[in-house]
């Protein structure tokens, strides 16, 4: 056996259909599950119930997934730590973002980062909170930058910016002459708002709730540009992070504002896992980042 049999084992634990893990390891169906079977043959147990059309692991699967993960865990910690041989700044990094960060961040950190630090190869991947949490949990990413969250709480926050929350309204709506919103006056009202498993969905209807707003069940949007569209088309109000705001006040048919009184916003950080070699390459991307990244308050 050897590490890509353990790679191969734990994509299909969690993918749990052949060919998207398959797919995931970038080999062919037939290349996976030959070498599970090779690898059931060669430790003389089933991992996998074959008789089921769904890909079910037998007890000792489980347990042999658990072990799995913790061996490739240990491969990337020593991994980082022969790279740490060369400059601080060089080799592979594997930096997870969440969908409402990542189109907005990215286009302003990329090239200043390639200037400043060219050795450095960035592998980039988007993910809700949950599962950018597993992946670098499991090892499979370096760090991640997402809002602050109680599921980031076992890993290291290097606070990078707090970013405003901004209203956003329709062109021909009665607060869209208004260069700022008190919260108060959402009292009453209702706010579209993203579905469920965006940890922005959560931090931007509690600072609604708290002024007396409700949320519009009747609509849950998968993106920022959704929510963006739904207002532009007269669907309603919502929060949007500053960083996805544009420069005009106004554009394609909403209208954004200031939100006061209190200033909803939340905390962008870069987590890592305590135990990574990997600290001070961590804490210069993260000081990198802030100072690149303009947010007015």
């Amino acid at each position: 056996m050897n590490i890509r049999d353990f790679e191969y084992l734990v994509a299909l634990a969690e993918h749990k259909h052949f060919r998207k893990a398959a797919e995931a390891c970038f080999v062919s169906q037939p290349t996976l599950s030959g070498q599970i079977r090779k690898l059931e043959d060669e430790l003389g147990t089933s991992l996998l119930e074959r008789s089921s059309r769904r890909v079910l692991f037998t007890d000792s699967g489980l347990q042999l997934v658990s072990q799995a993960k913790r061996i490739l865990a240990e491969v990337k910690t020593f991994t980082e730590m022969a790279s740490l041989q060369g400059k601080d700044m060089s080799g592979p990094l594997h930096i997870g973002f969440i969908p409402t960060i990542g189109p907005y961040l990215l286009p302003l950190i990329i090239q200043p980062l390639k200037k400043a630090f060219p050795d450095l190869e960035l592998f980039l991947h988007e993910a809700q909170t949950n599962q950018l949490v597993r992946q670098l949990e499991e090892g499979r990413l370096d760090c991640i930058i997402l809002a602050s969250v109680a599921e980031t709480e076992p890993f290291i926050e290097l606070d990078m910016f707090n970013e405003p929350l901004m209203m956003a309204v329709p062109e021909n709506h009665p607060w869209a002459d208004k260069t700022e919103l008190d919260m108060v006056e959402l009292k009453g009202h209702t706010v579209l708002s993203l579905g469920d498993g965006h940890c922005l969905r959560d931090q931007a209807l509690g600072f609604c709730f708290a002024a007396g707003a409700s949320d519009d069940d009747r609509f849950k949007a998968t993106s920022l540009e959704t929510l963006r569209n739904m207002v532009a088309a007269g669907g309603g109000v919502t929060l949007l992070p500053q960083l996805s705001v544009p420069k005009e006040k106004v554009k394609d048919g909403v209208s954004y504002l200031k939100a006061v009184n209190p200033t909803p916003s939340r905390k962008v950080v870069l987590a890592y896992r305590p135990g990574s070699p990997l600290r001070k390459r961590f804490e210069q991307l993260a000081t990198f980042i802030s100072k690149t990244v303009n947010i007015s308050q």
